[in-house]
C-alpha cells in the first residue's frame, strides 16, 4: 500500500469513526489539528507521513470518548495500522506520538520525543486555544452539564492525568488549569507564532467574562 493510500484508509476509517461525535471533538477537529500539524512539519521539518497519520490518530481512542479509558491511542492507533499493513518503523513511530500527544495536568511535565511529537502535539494544542478554543471548552461543557462558572469552586491544578481526567469542575476553570497555560507550553517556533493571538483572545475573552458576570456596567 503506498503512503498516499495508507493516509486515505485511516482518514476515511477516522471519519466514518467520528461521523456522530460532539462538535469538541468532532472529526472537523481532526482535520483542523492535521492542517495545523502540516502546516507546522512544513515551516520546522518532519516526516509529513508521520506527522500526518499521528494527527488523524491522535484522538482515536481519547478518554474523553471512549468511556474514560486512559492511554489507550496507541492501542487503538497500532491496531488499525497493523490492519492496513503499515511498516513496523512507520506504528512505532506514530504509536509514540499519539501515546505522548494530550496534555495530561498543569503539573505533569511534557514526556519530551521527536520533532514530529512536537508538531502534532502543538497542533492539538493550537486548536484548543483562541476562538475555536472557546467553542470548544463551552460546547464540552454544556455536553456534560456543566455550569459556565460557580465561584466558590476553586482552580486546581492537577498533579496527575487521573487526577485531571476525573475533574468535573466548571467551564471557566478550565481556561485556568488548562486553555491559558497551553502558550508557555508550546514547543515549535511556528506554534508560538500562531498560538500568541490565540492566547491573547483567551486573556481577553475571560477578563471579559469576569467583568459581565459580575455585572460590571
Amino acid at each position: 500500500m503506498s503512503t498516499n493510500q495508507l493516509i486515505s484508509s485511516v482518514r476515511a476509517t477516522i471519519s466514518s469513526q467520528f461521523q456522530d461525535h460532539a462538535a469538541d471533538h468532532d472529526f472537523q477537529h481532526i482535520e483542523r489539528v492535521t492542517k495545523i500539524a502540516l502546516h507546522i512539519a512544513e515551516k520546522e521539518g518532519g516526516d509529513l507521513e508521520v506527522v500526518e497519520l499521528a494527527a488523524l490518530l491522535h484522538d482515536i481512542s481519547d478518554h474523553k470518548l471512549n468511556g474514560g479509558i486512559l492511554n489507550d491511542n496507541g492501542r487503538a492507533s497500532k491496531i488499525l495500522l497493523e490492519e492496513l499493513n503499515a511498516p513496523i518503523e512507520l506504528i512505532q513511530k506514530v504509536v509514540e506520538i499519539v501515546d505522548l500527544v494530550s496534555y495530561k495536568g498543569a503539573n505533569v511535565p511534557d514526556v519530551s520525543g521527536s520533532i514530529e511529537l512536537s508538531i502534532v502535539r502543538d497542533a492539538d494544542r493550537l486548536d484548543a486555544i483562541g476562538a475555536i478554543g472557546i467553542a470548544r471548552a463551552f460546547h464540552f461543557g454544556g455536553s456534560r452539564n456543566r455550569p459556565f462558572y460557580t465561584p466558590d469552586i476553586p482552580v486546581v491544578l492537577h498533579d496527575s492525568f487521573d487526577q485531571y481526567s476525573n475533574d468535573k469542575s466548571h467551564t471557566i476553570n478550565h481556561f485556568h488549569e488548562k486553555l491559558l497555560l497551553i502558550n508557555d507550553r508550546l514547543e515549535t517556533a511556528t506554534a508560538k507564532q500562531i498560538g500568541a493571538k490565540r492566547h491573547a483572545l483567551l486573556e481577553q475573552f475571560v477578563a471579559e467574562f469576569y467583568k459581565e458576570w459580575n455585572v460590571e456596567l
